[in-house]
């Protein structure tokens, strides 16, 4: 599972997740791709639980590329403790998706074999999503 080597400081506040992505909303190393329609947190496991269902499906045919990481620590407390007493022991890490985040992308595939393995992928994932095509490079 993905998570950062080290960090500056061990816990983190929740933020808010306002707007729309305005970095990673394009296709820019593969030619397919899978993109977020609704703000939320992607965990690290629900991360590799998509990259598994796309490599299982492409069967070692094509690339595929990873867009986000996740460098957010969320604490959660243990069931029936009371409030106060500080602030929880890290639970998981997750990655912050904000509306036209590129999750994924593939390559070397047809598009009806990236299309279904995106979709088997947006599965696993929280949030709803959309398979997406690179636009043309004009010269």
């Amino acid at each position: 599972m993905l998570l950062p080597k080290r960090t500056k400081y061990r816990k983190q506040q929740r933020g808010r997740m306002k707007g729309k992505a305005s970095r990673g909303n394009f296709v820019s190393y593969g030619e397919f791709g899978i993109q977020a329609l609704e703000p939320c947190w992607i965990k690290s496991n629900q991360i590799e639980a998509a990259r598994i269902a796309i490599n299982r499906y492409i069967k070692r045919g094509g690339k595929v590329w990873i867009k986000i990481f996740p460098d957010k620590p969320v604490s959660k407390k243990p069931a029936q403790v009371r409030m106060g007493s500080g602030k929880a022991a890290n639970e998981y890490w997750c990655a912050v998706v904000k509306p036209g985040r590129v999750l994924f992308e593939i390559s070397g595939v047809s598009e009806e074999d990236a299309r279904e393995a995106m979709r088997l992928a947006g599965h696993k994932l929280p949030c709803k999503t959309k398979f997406i095509v690179r636009e043309k490079e004009e010269a």
